[in-house]
């Protein structure tokens, strides 16, 4: 059923060329025919009968190439000569029969000469005729094999976007649970609920979500807020965040979770290092037809002029792999110190509306 399938609409785009094919050869013939006195118009019903039993000829033979189609090339083109052989014959003597009945009652006689000319010629278009339908067929198959290979990138495309995604969670995850349990041994009941409760809710709407689907960003904000909730638990007196969002900016499509990672980043390399209060700033807004968004955080100014830069590992580098993979080199991804104390990761993404 399957490699049926790739044929669908094999039988209409047979006749279909089959009939622009004998067309031509009907006009093409006529216009030889001219050159060497036959009449055009007296020899139209004859060429019609003629050519309207090639064209059942051909649509037997195109049945039987169809039906053998799993044969090599080679093989396919000697079944192609062996039929024409046989075919070309039948070709000449419907011909001399449509000939015959045509001159009744006078008698006619069997012109070599010109029947070896009508072999020659029926040969040549039912052969032709066969070469054709071959490439029609290998049309079809190539166009197959695109929408195969098309859909297998397709399904390659989403399982890499899917393990990316996946990568967002296991970090976050551990350190959420470490943080629950730190916070059921100091008594604290109350926030590892609430905690409990919000990583319930941000687990089961992270794991909803298509990887390949595109949200907009006022939905990727809100689902940044129940991932901040829980945040904000573990640093509720070190951490401070702010959303600077252009109202148009919020209806602009971006890939779901693609904020996770920076603001993850943010705080694993400017809250966790820092004793004092961190400030983390998120901002996005259109430039002509780019949506632009940023993540900045403070962080101590040892680790900004260390060796090491500071979040450059895998929360960064999934974010570039998938937007490379959605948009190839049509988005980017900019991350460094932007000043004493300051680091900030910088999207840049083309501009598009749910």
């Amino acid at each position: 059923m399957a490699d049926l399938k790739a044929y669908e609409g094999i039988v209409p785009a047979t006749l279909r060329l089959s009939l622009v094919y004998w067309t031509c050869m009907f006009f093409a013939d006529s216009i030889l025919g001219y050159f060497i006195n036959i009449d055009p118009l007296e020899s139209a019903p004859l060429k019609f009968i003629l050519f309207g039993a090639g064209a059942v000829m051909t649509y037997g033979m195109s049945l039987l190439l169809f039906r053998l189609r799993s044969l090599t090339f080679t093989q396919k083109a000697l079944l192609s000569f062996l039929m024409t052989a046989a075919m070309a014959p039948l070709f000449v003597a419907i011909d001399f029969l449509n000939y015959m009945i045509c001159e009744y009652p006078k008698p006619v006689s069997f012109d070599p000469v010109y029947s070896g000319f009508m072999l020659i010629e029926g040969a040549s278009m039912l052969f032709g005729w066969s070469c054709l339908f071959m490439a029609l067929l290998y049309n079809f198959e190539v166009r197959e094999r695109e929408r195969r290979l098309a859909a297998m990138r397709e399904e390659a495309l989403t399982a890499q976007m899917q393990a990316l995604r996946y990568q967002v969670n296991p970090h976050f995850l551990f350190n959420t649970l470490n943080s629950i349990a730190g916070l059921i041994e100091e008594g604290a009941a109350t926030r590892a609920e609430r905690m409990v409760l919000s990583l319930s809710t941000f687990m089961r709407t992270t794991l909803s979500l298509d990887p390949m689907q595109d949200v907009p960003l006022a939905e990727e904000l809100g689902l940044q807020e129940e991932y901040l909730e829980i945040e904000r638990e573990r640093f509720s007196d070190r951490m401070s965040f702010r959303f600077d969002i252009a109202e148009d900016a919020r209806n602009a499509l971006v890939p779901s979770l693609i904020l996770q990672p920076l603001i993850e980043n943010a705080i694993k390399h400017g809250v966790s290092t820092t004793v004092g209060l961190v400030d983390i700033a998120l901002k996005a807004e259109r430039q002509g037809d780019r949506l632009h968004i940023s993540v900045e955080n403070g962080m101590p100014t040892t680790l900004q002029d260390s060796s090491r830069r500071p979040g450059m590992g895998v929360g960064l580098r999934n974010v570039a792999e998938r937007l490379r993979l959605r948009f190839q080199a049509n988005s980017h991804l900019l991350s460094g110190p932007v000043g004493p104390g300051r680091y900030r990761a910088f999207i840049d993404l083309p501009w598009r509306l749910a």
